[in-house]
């Protein structure tokens, strides 16, 4: 299960960083579920899931550099979808395809 899984990566986290545990809880219910794990290092996980498979969660850890980061998702029926500011984004729409759209948009075919 899905649980199960995030159990398993939780405690490869725990052996791979070398960190004690400082606070962790797995509540599982027939309408879902909730997870918790939170280590000495800074790393952290938090998800909860519902009977239809869908989970909200977020993961954080310290990088090398020092930096805090964190990633929030959503797994359903649209995928997962993760959020941070530490993820690549597209460059912006260069003025020029913006002007472009709009003139298409302004003046559609006439077919």
């Amino acid at each position: 299960t899905i649980l199960q899984l995030f159990v398993c990566a939780a405690i490869a986290l725990v052996a791979a960083n070398e960190a004690d545990v400082v606070s962790r809880s797995e509540d599982v219910r027939p309408d879902g579920f909730n997870a918790q794990l939170s280590l000495t290092d800074g790393s952290a996980r938090s998800e909860s899931g519902d009977v239809h498979g869908n989970i909200n969660g977020n993961f954080e850890w310290v990088s090398p550099e020092g930096e805090h980061i964190k990633v929030d998702y959503i797994a359903d029926e649209n995928g997962y979808q993760p959020k941070s500011d530490v993820l690549p984004t597209p460059p912006p729409t260069p003025e020029a395809i913006l002007a472009a759209l709009k003139w298409i948009e302004a003046n559609p075919s006439k077919e």
